[in-house]
């Protein structure tokens, strides 16, 4: 019985970190309208912010959030006006191929500049522990599952209580309609797209501690977040939590009760996708 409660709380832990790329995914695929294979990049950039502030100022993951939301901000504001928004008119396809490609050059360009080797950012608190009833769970993961769920409230917020969060509501809803109550479309993808960067890069400051940060550790998030938006609905921010909790435990499960379950974790988002889209084709015939 430890056992599973221990698995658990491993798995819903892992689950904030998950909701938070994942809603980021969410956003770009439900506002903008487009599947952005490069997401993961983000929180790439993410990670080496919070590595290189740590470095070379000795600047606490707590602090560093808030520097590394604002520059991997600017740097999807970037994307959006460079690549993205010249082609949200042509087929899904090409959209697809240029994000795939942009995720490609991020990688790349990473491994050139800082090479293959991770880099963790250690601060004093990294190894505590927190013992409670016989379980025991890390202060990191704690205190980034306690902040996922904090900045997911906020994003809510943000969405269903402020007038911009209602622009971008409507955009999500109907792309025509709002230009005509005089709400620049292209504004609002800006920002949701800018937002979506951020939400994964902020999640990569808590992956540097929790992990580690190198040029391709935002791959496997990448199609973590795939996963999890496909489970609850593309597009879907209320369903994102559910969906990357179900993905966190499945994960926690495998790797406590498969045999060589560690190797098999990686496999689990794959399984998610087969049974999500296998169950919609079924629901819908």
């Amino acid at each position: 019985m430890e056992t599973i409660l221990q698995t658990l709380i491993n798995g819903l832990l892992a689950a904030g970190v998950y909701a938070l790329v994942a809603s980021g995914l969410a956003l770009a695929v439900g506002v903008v309208g487009i599947v952005n294979f490069a997401h993961g990049e983000f929180l790439m950039l993410g990670a080496f912010v919070s590595y290189f502030l740590f470095a070379a100022q000795g600047l606490d993951p707590l602090i560093a959030l808030g520097v590394a939301a604002i520059a991997v901000f600017v740097a999807g504001a970037i994307s959006y006006y460079g690549l993205i928004r010249p082609v949200l008119a042509a087929p899904e396809l090409n959209q697809m191929l240029l994000t795939f490609g942009l995720s490609i050059a991020l990688q790349n360009l990473a491994l050139l500049l800082f090479g293959a080797d991770t880099r963790v950012v250690s601060p004093p608190y990294q190894g505590s522990t927190i013992s409670l009833l016989g379980l025991s769970f890390g202060v990191v993961p704690f205190a980034s599952f306690v902040l996922s769920v904090a900045l997911l409230g906020g994003l809510y917020w943000f969405l269903g209580r402020t007038r911009l969060g209602f622009a971008v509501r409507a955009v999500a809803q109907n792309r025509l309609a709002p230009g005509l109550l005089g709400i620049e479309t292209q504004r609002i993808y800006l920002i949701a797209f800018g937002l979506s960067a951020a939400l994964a890069g902020i999640a990569g400051v808590m992956l540097s501690v929790m992990l580690y940060a190198s040029p391709t550790i935002g791959f496997a998030y990448t199609l973590k977040a795939f996963a999890i938006i496909v489970m609850a609905g593309l597009g879907n921010l209320r369903g994102v939590i559910p969906a990357a909790i179900v993905l966190a435990m499945a994960e926690a499960f495998v790797s406590t009760y498969v045999p060589g379950g560690g190797g098999w974790v990686e496999a689990v988002f794959f399984l998610v996708i087969f049974v999500s889209l296998t169950y919609r084709s079924w629901r819908f015939r």
